[in-house]
């Protein structure tokens, strides 16, 4: 690690930054050949190799579009919206733990603030909704905004849950009580298990992934939030739900799978692994069920998720101070 504090917050913040843009870019790719897999048809296949260079292409693309802001929309808000997205979305990644002692930013509340940051992009996705001038942005924003404050809580109370059981809110101490094989998704037997369910599926109601993308429902709503958007406005917008998709399968993979944990040596290519793997699930998900209505998906959360996870934190307590 690098003695000076700015130099290595630069440094690893570079890093960071660089290597989950080029994931979140070839995730797409990746997504598409995954979905054209599970469909029977090629997918990307023209540009590059096997089409790996068609991300690239698409970048290039959004780049050359124009920008155009609509007829009373508001500028400032509209054109502030889809960076700041993103920005919320990679300080999340500020104090996550890659390996023992390869730690950004090693804070003692790090899962709250990492969960504070990326609960923040409903923030402009609001934005985005109220700022476009536009009917639909409007509700795609509304539900947003909804969904933000009901899937909040199941997705704390689950988190929670590790939280008790290591009796800290710091990442890498969660991580450090799973050593040896000893993971909360299955240790102890219950608690983890569900509450791993509930975290995986509310950040994917976070993360705006179907099936809960009901704030951009293209069916329903034309495009919801993004309506309005073109050229790379839209393409921050699509970056960030991927970007906050993938962190929410390390924050899975690192409170429930037992993090850097594995066969062998322990190091930063566990948790990788592990990651990637959820989020690879998470795709196979979005390409196999439908969306939900917007009254089901409320439902769920209120009548399913929240009283579910109420009750795993109380059994994580119970375990704490009897076991």
């Amino acid at each position: 690690m690098i003695d000076n504090p700015w130099l290595w917050g630069a440094v690893s913040g570079l890093v960071i930054v660089s290597v989950l843009m080029g994931v979140a870019a070839y995730a797409i790719w990746f997504e598409r050949k995954f979905a054209a897999l599970m469909q029977n048809r090629p997918g990307p296949t023209q540009v590059g190799w096997a089409g790996l260079l068609q991300s690239i292409a698409d970048l290039l693309k959004l780049l050359q579009k124009e920008e155009i802001v609509p007829t009373n929309a508001d500028r400032a808000l509209f054109n502030l919206a889809p960076p700041l997205g993103v920005i919320c979305v990679l300080g999340a990644m500020a104090v996550f733990p890659w390996a023992p002692g390869l730690i950004p930013a090693d804070v003692d509340v790090g899962l709250l603030l990492a969960l504070s940051l990326t609960s923040l992009m409903t923030i402009p996705v609001w934005m985005a909704g109220w700022s476009s001038n536009n009917k639909y942005a409007l509700l795609g924003g509304m539900r947003a905004a909804a969904q933000a404050v009901s899937f909040e809580v199941p997705l704390l109370l689950s988190a929670m849950v590790p939280v008790i059981l290591a009796g800290s809110f710091r990442i890498a101490d969660i991580i450090a009580v799973q050593a040896d094989g000893a993971w909360m998704i299955w240790w102890p037997p219950g608690p983890g298990t569900v509450a791993f369910v509930i975290f995986l599926l509310t950040s994917l109601a976070e993360a705006n992934r179907i099936p809960f993308d009901i704030p951009e429902a293209e069916s329903e709503l034309v495009a919801g939030i993004t309506t309005e958007y073109t050229g790379m406005k839209f393409g921050l917008f699509y970056l960030a739900e991927y970007l906050h998709t993938l962190i929410g399968s390390f924050l899975a993979a690192a409170l429930f799978l037992g993090g850097w944990d594995g066969p062998g040596p322990d190091g930063a290519h566990w948790l990788i692994v592990k990651g990637l793997g959820l989020f690879a699930g998470i795709f196979w998900v979005r390409w196999t069920l439908l969306r939900y209505r917007a009254d089901q998906f409320m439902a769920v959360c209120w009548k399913i998720f929240v009283p579910l996870s109420l009750g795993m934190v109380g059994l994580a307590a119970v375990w704490k101070v009897y076991a």
